[in-house]
């Protein structure tokens, strides 16, 4: 086997240009159903210890976030992909 590869550090930055944006335009696919659609139009349900957002055909569970005050937990197994419109770079050398 080839150790051709990094260690997780190596998505640092990826991960942070991501995160760092308003998510609620990311379109995502259901999982369950198939339906494709902006996160923002998922239904989200508040009334537990964290947040449970479900698709809004077939009302299956697609992500959950439970935060706390020095960490999050997301769990996205719900979606089979998430979509999320990036600005353009503007890179000033």
């Amino acid at each position: 086997m080839i150790d051709d590869y990094t260690d997780g550090n190596a998505l640092a930055g990826p991960f942070m240009d991501i995160f760092a944006v308003d998510l609620s335009m990311a379109q995502g696919t259901c999982a369950h159903c198939g339906t494709h659609g902006m996160v923002a139009q998922m239904r989200v349900y508040d009334h537990a210890p964290g947040l449970v957002v479900r698709c809004p055909i077939c009302e299956e569970v697609t992500m959950r976030l439970v935060r706390t005050p020095d960490r999050a937990w997301l769990d996205m197994r719900g979606v089979v992909a998430l979509e999320i419109p990036m600005a353009a770079r503007t890179d000033h050398a």
